[in-house]
């Protein structure tokens, strides 16, 4: 029996790109909504929250990375240099985030320097990733094998909103998340951040599925085709039964819900894109099958992620597992 390799890998790495968004997604969105959160101590209280889990979150980038150089090194080959400069803004707001997380519990007169950095980083990793997903969705020009374009090409007006809409994203993301983890007056404000959020939310992903459909002719295609478009029209649906549905639980005082609601509108998201380029790893020319590597080299690094994935799955799951529950001020974090 002939096993599509390609394909598994192409699923793996959705997964692990699919686990590090939506797990790294809520702590950056923490360092987006710490401007509107300066009362004494909530701040602390915020990074408490994730203060067992949020470098483990960024495990999954690894795997992520490595599995593509690895498998698809065509599309690594091409993506790198059409993405330079926004993946290196992510890697440096990914350190500052990082240093002040770790920096601004012990200082003292600089504390508000770290916060700026905890802020400047988050926003400037999230929007960099946001560009990298536009320039990926909008296409890259690819000639002989190799990337063909300029080095400002991902500096586009969609690639730009991309970038924007992944901000509202993470925020929602990050509001809903300390929504669930904190109580008392920290609680009923997050409540109050998370209506505006989730109306941009809404304005933000239905902007961008119009621009994407309109201009690119292929991805309108794909979505309006018949029979597909009767198995796609359930994404859209859903996206707005969940942003209706974050808002009536905001509005009932639900704290599980919205946040789980969000990740529901994430995965969807995350769907639509799937269902918008695959195959293609790169848009529009190159697929999973032209950009793999040998099957001896992809054999050979498959045992490597039955192995490693499992292993990061169960700490990952056994953090969330031991430091589940609610948050306090008078919680051990960093201190």
């Amino acid at each position: 029996m002939h096993i599509d390799l390609p394909v598994i890998w192409a699923a793996i790495i959705a997964f692990g790109v699919f686990m590090y968004v939506m797990l790294d997604g809520f702590d950056l969105g923490i360092g987006l909504i710490f401007p509107f959160f300066d009362r004494e101590g909530e701040r602390q209280v915020m990074l408490n929250t994730v203060a067992p889990v949020w470098d483990g979150n960024e495990t999954w980038m690894v795997p992520g990375g490595a599995c593509l150089y690895a498998v698809f090194p065509l599309a690594y080959s091409i993506l790198l240099p059409a993405t330079y400069l926004p993946i290196i803004a992510m890697l440096c707001g990914l350190i500052f985030r990082g240093v002040a997380f770790e920096i601004r519990a012990k200082a003292r007169r600089t504390q508000h320097l770290w916060d700026l950095a905890f802020i400047v980083g988050s926003g400037v990793a999230t929007f960099a990733q946001g560009v990298i997903l536009g320039t990926l969705l909008q296409g890259v020009e690819v000639r002989d094998g190799k990337f063909a374009g300029g080095p400002f090409d991902w500096f586009s007006p969609f690639n730009l909103f991309s970038g924007i809409g992944l901000l509202v994203t993470y925020a929602t993301l990050g509001c809903g998340w300390l929504l669930m983890k904190t109580e008392g007056e920290l609680q009923r404000r997050m409540a109050v951040l998370m209506r505006p959020l989730t109306l941009a939310l809404g304005a933000t992903v239905g902007i961008v599925s119009i621009w994407t459909i309109a201009g690119q002719d292929s991805v309108a295609k794909r979505w309006f085709a018949l029979p597909d478009l009767f198995f796609f029209l359930p994404v859209p649906i859903l996206v707005i039964a969940c942003l209706i549905g974050i808002l009536v639980c905001v509005r009932r005082g639900a704290d599980r819900a919205p946040f789980l609601l969000t990740m529901a509108i994430l995965f969807l998201g995350y769907t639509g894109l799937i269902i918008s380029i695959f195959p293609n790893i790169i848009p529009p020319s190159v697929d999973i099958w032209t950009a793999s590597a040998p099957r001896s080299s992809q054999v050979f690094t498959l045992v490597g992620a039955a192995i490693v994935i499992p292993i990061i799955l169960a700490y990952t799951t056994l953090a969330y597992w031991v430091f589940r529950g609610k948050v306090r001020a008078d919680d051990e974090g960093y201190h």
